[in-house]
């Protein structure tokens, strides 16, 4: 089965990056050999992705996901570049469309056409990273430096995007090299993405995507007390249109129903699903810090898949 862990930084760590660097270096200990890290306000995902795989050599490590809307494509591609050089070829950039609110109120300011921009960005990143330039004009976002756009002798940038809704499953086939969905499950991974990236791909004339399904994981003999904590932290996407939607076509009756909660076996069976359904690989989410002997089970649990 092929697996990743989301790593989540210890809020109470001195400094936040030597926590993610010892946390990889753990998990990879124990046999992970695939690590993501979110983007929020804080810590730059992308940056510390570089850093993990410059700390420790051989395991992947991927951005799930930075949003596009504050961040010009050019930018996003030099960073991309420079965590694949120092990780040695072994990041993937993971990218999401974002949520309108709570951007607004952090930027001050909105992005209309999501979808727009989107593939604008994608041409942008695609043309830097198969021929190493770039001169494009659109809509939402433009692109013409007048200096070099490509880390010399660099491995290729594979590009992920948390895309869950037709429009954005269309560009993705046709763009990237896979999808990141998170909180889609087992019957809309077969019924709707599977089928909608494919054939947006095959359209393309490119290689069939890889879909990389994030799961909520949460390995425990107290399963009231897991839903409980899961579903408290899962009660911001309820609120986000695009996640509704997906939440929606699952037809579950509560949205804890697409975790995976439990036993170890409890879990595997979870998760097998969303393979049985279509998905190349899973990726356990914790959701959030809870300590190091949590942390640890999850990721030998992982490993151990």
């Amino acid at each position: 089965m092929p697996t990743g862990v989301v790593l989540f930084p210890n809020p109470q760590a001195v400094n936040r990056v030597d926590d993610v660097v010892s946390q990889a270096t753990r998990a990879y200990d124990l046999g992970v050999r695939q690590v993501w890290l979110g983007q929020q306000h804080d810590h730059d995902a992308i940056a510390l992705a570089g850093l993990v795989g410059a700390a420790v050599p051989g395991l992947g490590v991927g951005t799930a996901v930075v949003p596009i809307n504050p961040r010009h494509p050019l930018i996003v591609a030099s960073l991309a570049q420079t965590a694949q050089a120092a990780s040695h070829g072994n990041f993937s950039l993971g990218l999401g469309l974002g949520a309108h609110a709570p951007e607004q109120r952090a930027f001050g300011t909105a992005w209309s056409n999501n979808i727009t921009r989107l593939r604008e960005h994608l041409t942008v990143l695609r043309s830097i990273f198969d021929t190493g330039a770039v001169d494009f004009s659109g809509d939402e976002i433009s692109a013409h430096p007048g200096w070099p756009v490509s880390v010399c002798g660099g491995t290729p940038v594979s590009v992920y995007v948390a895309a869950m809704g037709p429009k954005a499953l269309q560009i993705t086939g046709e763009l990237a090299d896979g999808t990141l969905p998170y909180l889609a499950g087992p019957r809309t991974i077969a019924e709707f993405i599977e089928p909608a990236i494919a054939k947006s791909a095959v359209d393309a004339g490119r290689q069939k995507p890889r879909i990389i399904a994030q799961v909520p994981t949460v390995v425990s003999t107290h399963v009231d007390a897991a839903k409980s904590f899961i579903a408290e932290q899962l009660r911001f996407y309820e609120a986000i249109p695009s996640y509704k939607k997906v939440i929606a076509r699952e037809k579950v009756s509560d949205v804890v129903d697409l975790a995976a909660v439990g036993s170890a076996d409890a879990v595997r069976r979870k998760l097998q699903s969303y393979l049985d359904a279509g998905a190349t690989e899973v990726v356990l989410s914790g959701l959030t810090w809870a300590d190091a002997g949590a942390a640890e089970e999850l990721w030998a649990l992982a490993a151990s898949l």
